[in-house]
């Protein structure tokens, strides 16, 4: 059972974990280092404990403590009930939800173990938006895409925006970095998956079509907001694809682009 801790000091040293959650570069170079992600929301932290992380701490507004009764009830990690004001203090915003709660990371899998099992694989290039990767992670969840593989200069989908968009499916899908980029590429076409681009390129080929060959391994790649896929992954990819577009609108939010197209490779 969880200690219960009351806590009226914005400074205790407890509250280390929750600190500065808004100073975005600061958190995503201390949590990493420090092993530690945080989960927002009561649907988030019970998926996250579902997921098998194990929770470090848990920061509660009082008439939170009720609620989440159960999971304090079953886990040995402090809990510290604060008010809303003092939770602002500390955290820099508002937090409307009123529970937090500190996770301990876990080793990323090996990116090869990911391809050696999987059929369906979403493969990010520089998506830096905390955003877009939690909508692209609920997505690939809700689609039944397999594994979600990351080039090096990805945004962390365990950053707490990331978590809090995906609504925890970042805990659904395994991923894995790829280090060497575009060169470990190869490693995914050695595995017996067709990389296909995806695009708004005139020259690419509907999706549906390809989708529609039946292709029993997929690598899906996606690229940031904006720029879309680089130079390096288009060239490295086996064929480009693109979504047909109406009434003069260029392109989708990465986002957006992603879900139609792991629709269209998971029903082809």
């Amino acid at each position: 059972m969880a200690e219960l801790i009351t806590i009226d000091d914005p400074d205790d040293a407890r509250l280390h974990d929750y600190t500065s959650l808004t100073d975005v570069e600061l958190r995503r170079r201390r949590e990493p280092a420090e092993g530690l992600f945080i989960a927002e929301g009561e649907k988030v932290i019970r998926r996250a404990r579902h997921a098998g992380y194990r929770m470090r701490s848990m920061l509660l507004s009082a008439k939170w403590v009720d609620t989440m009764r159960d999971v304090i009830d079953e886990v040995p990690a402090p809990v510290y009930a604060v008010s809303p004001d003092l939770a602002e203090q500390v955290t820099g915003y508002h937090v409307h939800r009123g529970a937090l709660a500190s996770m301990q990371r876990k080793p990323l899998p090996d990116a090869r173990e990911l391809v050696r099992t999987a059929r369906r694989i979403v493969v990010m290039e520089a998506v830096n938006d905390h955003t877009n990767i939690g909508a692209i992670f609920r997505s690939a969840a809700a689609l039944g895409m397999d594994a979600v593989l990351l080039s090096p200069d990805c945004a962390d989908p365990l950053y707490r925006r990331s978590v809090k968009v995906s609504m925890g499916a970042v805990f659904a899908v395994p991923y894995a970095r790829l280090e060497r980029w575009p060169r470990d590429l190869e490693t995914v076409r050695e595995g017996g998956f067709r990389l296909l681009a995806l695009t708004p390129d005139e020259k690419a080929a509907v999706i549906d079509e390809v989708a529609a060959r039946g292709l029993e391994r997929v690598a899906l790649m996606v690229g940031a907001e904006g720029d879309g896929l680089s130079t390096r992954a288009l060239v490295a990819a086996d064929e480009w694809v693109r979504i047909p577009m109406a009434h003069g609108v260029d392109s989708l939010n990465v986002g957006a682009a992603a879900a139609v197209a792991f629709y269209a490779v998971a029903t082809g």
